[in-house]
């Protein structure tokens, strides 16, 4: 997800957690513990980003593809992650420093907020195409939650109203919730979110303000998170949905073939609208496909998801199939050469380490999950070249699942 929408459910964890704390009759013993609490949460669930600073270890793409999400997102490292925190708080922070001393609540609180801040990062992230590999090294394989765009609205609209009601400064205050609906509107305007998806937001947007006034900060809070929830839960259903569509209409263009995998990447605030990429195949052979589905093609026509998140303009002349399935790109491969490939370049066999969607078209490997066919995005690996300039490997490279191991025969 989003460093903006991690930010924010961090302070939405960090408020809550305050307000089931006891009551502190000392204003500014408990003025201390809110603010400790939120900001303990929302750096915890950003810290694991800090992963980030290692991209130099490895030639580009490879050290963002594997040192992002890498170690720091793990629940090994959550721990060591946890303790530097806590240091750095108590070293940093006086006040802060005082009050844990003498009160428990603040303790107790504190621990609350960066444990589950540090999970929370690693939740959300698995919610998404992207994927993440919490278990590793134990476990070293990607887990994939194939259900929330990465910048997802919802959470902004939820979240970020009734924690923009709590800014004492009315002009700020004013400033901070408007914000949260013209930035949608200009997605919208821009061709990024569709009409509807822009109402439903709005409508997020005026229930957090109309329970803000007529009952309590603390309600529209809990109303965002229980908004949140919802419809996470309805994501994961139209996955599944979605997942069913495409596996239904690769059979029926061919009983016999083989499913390795469907990534499917949802539209932001639209539960309808999906890209689809497959990878599916027999014998030798295996295809990627890249296309949009629509889950009720009657209300919301594949031509009608909108089409700059997808990458590629689909055809509203015959390219959709039954069940609003409209394949957009397809590239057909050998397993052999995949492999041949991985044994003989290292850089490749690091890229497979991350690729999930694989294509190779014109000295270039590429995942498809982040962009249309010939469309070079930050996955791109130029093979050809780089193996023609006689580099090193790259080293040291976290050793992750190969997502595609399937293809690889390493199974």
């Amino acid at each position: 997800m989003d460093n903006l929408t991690h930010s924010l459910a961090g302070l939405a964890l960090g408020e809550l957690t305050h307000r089931l704390l006891p009551f502190d009759a000392d204003p500014q013993r408990a003025s201390t513990r809110r603010r400790l609490l939120l900001v303990s949460a929302a750096v915890a669930s950003n810290f694991p980003d800090l992963d980030l600073v290692l991209t130099g270890l490895a030639p580009e793409p490879l050290g963002y593809l594997l040192h992002h999400r890498g170690h720091t997102h793990t629940l090994l490292y959550a721990l060591p992650q946890a303790l530097l925190m806590l240091a750095a708080i108590w070293l940093l922070w006086p006040a802060a420093r005082h009050l844990l001393r003498t009160n428990g609540a603040a303790r107790l609180g504190l621990a609350a907020t960066t444990v589950l801040g540090l999970l929370l990062h690693l939740g959300m992230d698995a919610m998404n195409v992207y994927g993440v590999h919490p278990f590793a090294p134990f476990d070293p394989r990607w887990f994939y939650g194939d259900m929330i765009f990465i910048v997802e609205p919802v959470f902004w609209l939820a979240l970020g109203t009734p924690l923009a009601a709590h800014v004492a400064r009315p002009w700020l205050r004013r400033t901070f919730l408007a914000l949260l609906l013209v930035v949608p509107l200009l997605f919208t305007l821009a061709g990024f979110l569709q009409w509807g998806s822009l109402a439903g937001l709005a409508a997020i947007w005026l229930l957090a303000l109309v329970l803000t006034r007529r009952r309590s900060e603390r309600t529209a809070l809990v109303a965002g998170v229980a908004t949140v929830l919802g419809f996470v839960l309805v994501q994961g259903y139209s996955a599944g949905l979605a997942r069913e569509q495409v596996a239904a209409s690769l059979r029926r263009g061919d009983p016999s073939v083989r499913i390795f995998d469907t990534a499917l990447s949802a539209f932001p605030a639209n539960p309808l609208c999906w890209t689809v990429v497959s990878v599916s195949g027999q014998g030798d052979s295996y295809r990627v496909r890249r296309g949009v589905l629509s889950l009720a093609p009657g209300v919301t026509p594949v031509a009608a998801c909108p089409f700059k998140i997808h990458g590629e303009y689909v055809a509203r002349d015959g390219g959709q199939t039954a069940g609003g399935l409209a394949w957009a790109w397809e590239e057909s491969g050998s397993r052999a050469r995949l492999r041949a490939l991985r044994a003989a370049d290292c850089r490749v066999d690091a890229w497979l380490r991350f690729a999930r969607t694989p294509s190779l078209a014109d000295g270039h490997a590429t995942d498809v999950r982040y962009g249309p066919h010939g469309s070079h995005n930050f996955s791109t690996l130029p093979y050809e070249k780089q193996a023609q300039a006689g580099l090193p490997c790259p080293s040291p490279l976290p050793r992750w699942g190969y997502p595609r191991a399937d293809l690889l025969g390493l199974l």
